[in-house]
């Protein structure tokens, strides 16, 4: 028994600290989110090359498809490093995607409680952000598109108010306006009645000029803002399944490259050990 010697997990050619359970469940979790970043990114750049020439740098910031582009390109950048990290068993790798995942669900997080507390200060930039869209309502198609959804969807109209669109340059109530659509309202304010077949798209036609009570015959006159806020208010519980179905995507990856750079680590730490002790492998 006393000239038998112990053994040791370097004793063990085959042995490895690595999980190939926890390697490549990691390399299948990046590389799903990658594929969906590529077709993110695929989409939003068609959809900039099908938009006319003259729009193309008319309203960058309210851009649907530069949002969708943008986000994709973030989210292949992090889910390579995860990929490649996780088969190349790189700790560098592994650790800026950790990082980059930890980040954004701490930022993800700030934000919805600084919103939640600072929610006057939120509603304002929100109606910035709406006044801003108004404004380059005819500048962009998606926009224009995404803007319709939201007011049909919501039953809503502008802003804070249906008056909101005399922001825009064709709808703008001034009497100097040359716009065959002055005072007007997009077909998506418009009370529409579910049998109707065929829209008017006239239907807000100088629909600014009615007072409140009158065109509420007509459109709907309650800004996106407020029936924003009831909706959120009546399906907090939807909401915070989205904001979990969110959170735990990133919160697996965080736990899954944790885990493999520690057995990572755990394996370089073993290498080392046999190399300085220069442990025989076949012993």
């Amino acid at each position: 028994m006393g000239g038998r010697r112990r053994e040791t997990p370097g004793s063990n050619e085959d042995f490895s600290f690595v999980s190939p359970a926890v390697k490549y469940m990691l390399f299948i979790f990046n590389f799903l989110f990658w594929i969906i970043s590529l077709v993110m990114v695929s989409i939003g750049m068609y959809a900039r090359m099908m938009k006319h020439a003259e729009a193309a740098l008319a309203c960058l910031s309210v851009d649907p498809a530069i949002m969708l582009m943008v986000l994709g390109i973030l989210m292949f950048i992090i889910t390579f490093c995860g990929c490649v990290g996780s088969l190349r068993e790189n700790i560098c790798l592994l650790q800026t995607f950790c990082i980059s995942l930890t980040v954004i669900f701490l930022l993800q997080l700030v934000a919805g409680i600084l919103g939640f507390i600072f929610s006057d200060t939120a509603r304002t930039k929100v109606t910035e952000m709406i006044n801003n869209a108004i404004i380059h309502y005819r500048d962009d198609i998606d926009l224009q598109n995404l803007i319709d959804f939201g007011q049909m969807e919501f039953g809503c109209c502008g802003g804070v108010t249906y008056t909101d669109w005399t922001f825009n340059m064709y709808f703008d109530c001034s009497k100097d306006n040359p716009s065959r659509e002055r005072c007007s309202v997009p077909f998506s304010c418009c009370i529409i009645s579910k049998e109707k077949v065929v829209v008017n798209t006239m239907c807000g036609q100088g629909m600014q000029e009615l007072e409140y009570l009158a065109a509420g015959d007509y459109i709907h006159t309650s800004g996106c803002i407020d029936k924003m806020v009831n909706w959120i208010h009546s399906n907090l519980f939807l909401i915070g399944g989205i904001a979990l179905g969110l959170a735990i995507p990133q919160l697996v990856g965080i736990l899954l490259s944790q885990i493999l750079i520690n057995q990572i680590k755990d394996q370089i730490n073993l290498q080392n050990y046999n190399i300085k002790h220069q442990v025989d492998p076949w012993s």
